[in-house]
């Protein structure tokens, strides 16, 4: 039988699917080592809300462990580090500002003014705490990150009082602030202050919020934050 015909017998069972194709044997090659040095580019390269370099840098020794500046694109890790005690920490600075946005702290019989109105909207407080920043870059010409960073190093009280009991009475004493401390009472006042500033008003509270990290970036009394900074010390001194 001729070569040519029974090649082409074999092909027209092939295409029916009666005899299996012989595949081309691969051949194997060595593969590229991983490069670790491209992957660390890339996250070092990350911008918070696609915008702005996240990685700055922390003047203030006392809180640059507590404070997380490492790249992020979208500053949400969704309760990772929340079952360990202390470590609320290791989330980035600007997703301590937007979950305290959401419950901002008890404030005594003012409680109605900062709590109970944006628990559990985590996107609205996402949306505001970038249009905040937004406002930021343009009044001061800097990255918005860095000016809240300094901000929130400029407004951390580093001492409070405590009352201490001795002999039926009751006495002021002042102590160390802890740099946890230090950066919680900072965002507290912070989010509070801009609550206070723009409720039952026609001021937006992203509008409040750049106030308050510019104020507070200025080191200007009129930010809550520095304020009430300025009086935890004062009281400290008056009571050692």
């Amino acid at each position: 039988m001729d070569k040519k015909i029974l090649n082409n017998k074999i092909e027209k069972r092939e295409e029916k699917g009666l005899i299996k194709k012989e595949l081309p044997k691969k051949t194997l090659t060595k593969k590229e080592p991983f490069k670790k040095s491209l992957t660390k580019n890339k996250i070092n390269k990350m911008k918070i809300f696609n915008k702005w370099e996240s990685n700055v840098n922390v003047a203030d020794l006392g809180l640059k462990g507590y404070m997380n500046v490492s790249p992020i694109l979208v500053p949400k890790t969704s309760g990772r580090n929340v079952k360990i005690r202390f470590h609320k920490s290791k989330n980035p600075i600007v997703e301590r500002l937007i979950n305290k946005l959401m419950v901002a702290g008890h404030r005594g019989k003012k409680h109605k003014i900062s709590s109970g109105h944006n628990t559990g909207k985590s996107l609205r407080a996402y949306k505001n705490v970038m249009e905040a920043f937004e406002i930021v870059e343009k009044e001061l010409k800097i990255n918005p990150v860095e000016a809240f960073v300094k901000a929130v190093e400029n407004s951390a009280p580093r001492e409070e009082i405590t009352s201490i009991e001795y002999g039926g009475a009751r006495y002021p004493q002042a102590v160390d602030c802890s740099p946890q401390r230090r950066v919680d009472i900072v965002l507290r006042m912070m989010v509070q202050g801009c609550y206070i500033a723009c409720f039952n008003k026609k001021k937006k509270v992203s509008r409040a919020l750049a106030d308050e990290i510019i104020n507070a970036y200025k080191n200007d009394s009129t930010s809550s934050a520095i304020a009430k900074k300025n009086e935890l010390e004062r009281q400290a001194d008056s009571a050692r």
